[in-house]
């Protein structure tokens, strides 16, 4: 008796279309925030919390923007999805064939490598930015959409080989995402072959009004000056977030200190404790707001701030 056929599922038929165009999706939502990440502006965001994940140090690998990694990401995941789908099969069915056969275990590499690393990312932003970044929440699901179908699109008969694989690149992608956000994590070991003290890390989050009021007083040439040891100038570090912290124009005055420069803290006048700003001609001593040190610059730009 001539065994039946089997059905072909929906799902079968559909897989690689609906992943195609999930991932065009996830691709212009990343070219629109990289876009707005090397342009500077303000991304829309109901709940307020983009700009401020896009202005953390975690929203850049490499010097470069994490959104363009993210679109290259969702543009190969369609590549991938859609290729042989272009093929005609009733004049090329062995190249269609192979193509499904190679493209197959890529989309499941490249779909759990890309839920791992949105994990990660949705535990930075609950415990460590702890922002809601509608664009952020929005990929993850998409990750999980695409590793689901790239389990269920196909009949499956080697399971226990897909386990295996996915568990290697959960493995590999962790480490490697740890590794390449190890010097935001731990600033002070990613710095340890340099010489001299530094203080606490800063733990909180810049915002973009942080980040252009600390590069206002930097072109404007106004000093503040602090010691390594000083709380008061680590809370001064915190008002303004991690990012915007190093481009405060910061004089380490304590002997010791990472790049001190105790001669000149003595040859300033008027210098009596720390920290300090020096702002126009003017001395501000102790910590201040950010609203102050606006003023006291002639800062023009947005005064949103949020620590």
């Amino acid at each position: 008796m001539p065994r039946r056929r089997q059905e072909t599922l929906w799902i079968h038929r559909w897989a690689r279309w609906i992943i195609g165009a999930i991932a065009l999706m996830g691709a212009c939502g990343t070219a629109y925030l990289t876009v707005v990440k090397v342009m500077g502006g303000d991304a829309a965001c109901p709940t307020g919390g983009c700009d401020r994940v896009l202005s953390s140090p975690y929203a850049e690998v490499f010097g470069l923007p994490l959104t363009l990694f993210g679109f290259l990401g969702y543009l190969s995941m369609a590549g991938m999805a859609l290729a042989p789908l272009v093929i005609n099969p009733d004049r090329q069915k062995e190249l269609r064939t192979q193509l499904e056969s190679l493209t197959w275990p890529l989309l499941f590499i490249g779909a759990t490598a890309m839920l791992v690393f949105s994990g990660y990312l949705m535990y930075l932003l609950a415990f460590e930015i702890q922002a809601a970044c509608l664009y952020c929440i929005t990929s993850a699901i998409f990750a999980a959409s695409m590793f689901a179908l790239t389990i269920l699109g196909r009949r499956r008969d080697d399971v226990g080989q897909l386990a295996f694989m996915g568990v290697i690149v959960v493995v590999v992608t962790l480490v490697g995402t740890l590794a390449v956000y190890a010097p935001i994590n731990n600033p002070q070991s990613a710095q340890a072959d340099l010489p001299g003290e530094v203080g606490p890390a800063v733990t909180t989050v810049s915002g973009p009004s942080e980040i252009q009021l600390a590069q206002h007083l930097s072109a404007t040439d106004a000093k503040m000056y602090g010691a390594y040891w000083c709380p008061h100038c680590h809370d001064q570090k915190q008002l303004f977030g991690a990012e915007a912290a190093k481009e405060i124009p910061y004089v380490e005055c304590a002997e010791g200190g990472r790049n001190a420069q105790v001669s000149v803290c003595r040859s300033v006048e008027g210098l009596t404790g720390f920290p300090s700003w020096e702002v126009n001609g003017e001395f501000l001593v102790g910590a201040q707001t950010l609203e102050t040190l606006a003023d006291a610059s002639n800062y023009s730009g947005p005064r949103d701030f949020q620590n």
